[in-house]
């Protein structure tokens, strides 16, 4: 039996009964933002993980300081536990429970930057642009307290055939953010990232050029005359339609 289409979704009222069953078990994937912020973690976690004991349960159905708490609490819970492997978490069928993979990657301290990276790298090319999200988002701090070797080990990521993997070489170090912690080292200094922007001033993926924009329009609002100084010689070096509309979304602050 085919099932029906999902309804579209805007607010939490929206979701059906039986589609917030289904993603509450892990046997659906979210659609859209709204769709992820229903989802009861306890439930998700007591159906995906049988063997976890009550007390987990409880930690998670408690509330937590934002969404992202969320997600770092159940990961640092399957991670304590100590039963559970990252295979168990970055394969499954929820996109949930492969973003709490990322934040599962990130509680193993004595991985160095370089195999964070690495270990996170499929999930940043997820097909799920949530799990694309939660995979820098979870890596956030770890790249903000070692930014010379955070631009090092990402600027060859500039260069790889996968779009999603070039977006999140400029996205994991955007000088801000809504969900994370501010790169404040890039609001006075943005031109320490600059070898992973130079390489994706012309991507020919809207994807990627949306996030190079985002993030110089972010260093805008602190260095305003850098990032005008940096487009005008963008657009004297290329003739590309990809580096003319970077250079106009990443003005639109400055040019209000």
């Amino acid at each position: 039996m085919t099932k029906a289409p999902v309804k579209s979704v805007r607010r939490m009222s929206d979701i059906t009964p039986e589609r917030l069953a289904d993603l509450n078990s892990g046997i659906a994937e979210t659609t859209v933002l709204t769709e992820c912020l229903a989802i009861d973690f306890a439930q998700l976690m007591k159906t995906a993980f049988p063997d976890t004991p009550a007390q987990m349960h409880q930690e998670m159905a408690a509330p937590a300081t934002g969404f992202t708490a969320r997600m770092a609490l159940a990961a640092q819970l399957l991670h304590d536990h100590g039963k559970t492997n990252l295979s168990d978490l970055n394969t499954h069928s929820s996109d949930t429970i492969r973003g709490w993979a990322c934040y599962f990657i990130a509680q193993q301290q004595h991985f160095s930057l370089h195999e964070k990276l690495e270990q996170i790298r499929p999930l940043a090319d997820d097909h799920h642009f949530g799990v694309r999200e939660w995979a820098w988002l979870a890596l956030r701090n770890d790249l903000i307290a070692e930014p010379e070797l955070s631009f090092t080990l990402l600027q060859p990521w500039t260069n790889d055939p996968s779009y999603k993997i070039r977006r999140y070489a400029c996205e994991a170090v955007r000088p801000r953010g809504v969900w994370c912690a501010h790169f404040n080292l890039l609001k006075t200094q943005p031109e320490l990232a600059l070898t992973i922007l130079e390489a994706l001033r012309s991507d020919p993926e809207i994807y990627v050029q949306d996030s190079v924009a985002n993030w110089l329009n972010d260093a805008s609002k602190t260095t305003p005359d850098w990032v005008q100084s940096l487009c005008n010689r963008w657009q004297q070096e290329s003739s590309s339609p990809a580096t003319t509309r970077i250079c106009k979304r990443a003005l639109r602050t400055i040019n209000k």
